[in-house]
């Protein structure tokens, strides 16, 4: 059997092999990421984004024994922090989720932004796309939390969940931060804390704000992460709004599905032309010998660049 084969027969060993394989972006892992691409478009895939701090993997966790408990296989795609030292993924998050690893119904896969704006590894379409086509039922993709970029997880998520708390700081920041605009679903975790209340009376001014959308299809709830599924977390409840979200989206699907898509494709373009002035740069001897020519004076910056795309 092809490595295709045994993904799609459900080999977490060859899925993860595979997802190493795509974020080196290896020729041959693309090759197979294509031929498991018309096996993918069933999963429900959810975005959680929010501040650092929110408590989004503990609610994650929590979303995870939710859908476990209803008998739905769950992936996970977590983009951590990249390492200063390594370049790979600070795998905090994995951690925190370590009582489902042996779950075989359960595949959590960290990934590192290497500077990726919007929180999101260029990888994440792909790891979704392997785990869609593994049969995943319900795949959630957690963010890094980096505030105005976050809005880059709305196109990859069918629904996404804006996570916060009472007493994170300035909340016109919020809005500053366009973190706002993309919720789906809002969810105000550690209830407990004085300040819940308000918080979820500014988030409803705050959508009063918002122009395209407006408070009656943006649900707010609740929950208390920590608790796990007990019935006073609120857990359930933001399982429901995402669920109700899903269907109130259903007449959309076409429009979301080519949001997805034309973000999908953008990735890969920008992707594609990143190695190619990577190789570009490699040819003039790397980014530090073309900048001693600027700063020797012997070409403008300007010049400088374009030598690269010239030679793409």
């Amino acid at each position: 059997m092809s490595r295709v084969d045994d993904v799609l027969a459900g080999d977490i060993r060859s899925a993860a092999r595979l997802m190493r394989d795509l974020d080196d972006r290896l020729p041959s892992a693309i090759d197979e990421l294509k031929e498991l691409y018309p096996k993918t478009g069933r999963a429900f895939i959810i975005g959680i984004t929010g501040n650092p701090g929110a408590g989004k993997s503990t609610l994650v966790d929590s979303l995870i024994t939710v859908y476990r408990e209803a008998g739905m296989r769950v992936g996970v795609v977590a983009v951590d922090p990249t390492s200063p030292f390594s370049g790979g993924a600070i795998l905090g998050d994995r951690i925190r989720m370590q009582r489902h690893a042996g779950d075989p119904g359960v595949f959590i896969r960290s990934l590192a932004t290497r500077g990726q704006l919007g929180g999101l590894s260029r990888s994440t379409f792909d790891v979704a796309s392997v785990m869609d086509a593994m049969g995943f039922e319900r795949i959630i993709i957690e963010t890094v939390g980096v505030g105005q970029d976050e809005i880059e997880v709305m196109k990859t998520a069918h629904t996404s969940v804006v996570v916060t708390v009472p007493g994170l700081g300035d909340d016109i920041q919020a809005i500053k931060a366009g973190i706002l605009e993309i919720a789906d679903v809002l969810v105000v975790n550690k209830a407990d804390r004085e300040g819940a209340d308000r918080a979820m009376r500014d988030l409803f001014h705050m959508l009063d704000l918002r122009g395209r959308v407006g408070r009656q299809e943006v649900e707010i709830v609740k929950c208390i992460a920590t608790l796990g599924t007990r019935p006073e977390s609120g857990i359930a409840e933001v399982a429901r709004a995402i669920d109700e979200h899903r269907t109130r989206s259903e007449s959309l699907r076409e429009e979301r599905n080519m949001e997805r898509a034309m973000a999908h494709v953008s990735e890969l373009v920008r992707g594609l032309l990143a190695d190619r002035a990577a190789q570009a740069l490699a040819e003039q001897g790397g980014l530090e010998e073309l900048v001693r020519t600027v700063v020797a004076g012997v070409q403008d910056p300007y010049t400088a660049a374009q030598s690269v795309v010239d030679r793409m």
